[in-house]
């Protein structure tokens, strides 16, 4: 059975791997979606943020779930959007990179880690 998943990444426009990442999950430019089989990366396709002054923190949410993501790497996020991620089963993950690229390298490499609380930004409920 082949291993399976879509890493969002928040980037800068246009996005794709050589896109610089962006440091705010929330006001992103896209989502670079990183379709990875086996450890390697099998398609990259970028999805425009959607503004969310209706609805808050949750619209990036919904528009990941419903773009099939099945986890999301950033640098910080709000406690409202990481709730929001959990409860739609988007794995939350924390990690370094300046690029798309150094970024799922690092993911595959397994230098990501899970967002723990102290990761939280404050501010933005």
């Amino acid at each position: 059975m082949m291993n399976q998943s879509v890493l969002a990444i928040p980037s800068m426009a246009p996005g794709g791997l050589e896109a610089a990442r962006s440091g705010h999950f929330g006001r992103c430019d896209v989502f670079t979606m990183i379709h990875l089989e086996d450890g390697a990366v099998s398609q990259c396709r970028v999805v425009s943020n959607v503004e969310h002054s209706e609805g808050g923190c949750l619209v990036p949410v919904n528009l990941l779930q419903k773009e099939g993501a099945t986890s999301i790497v950033v640098g910080g996020i709000g406690m409202r959007p990481l709730m929001g991620f959990k409860s739609v089963g988007i794995d939350v993950l924390v990690g370094a990179g300046d690029t798309v690229g150094d970024v799922v390298e690092l993911y595959l490499k397994g230098e990501v880690r899970p967002i723990s609380e102290n990761d939280v930004c404050g501010g933005h409920g």
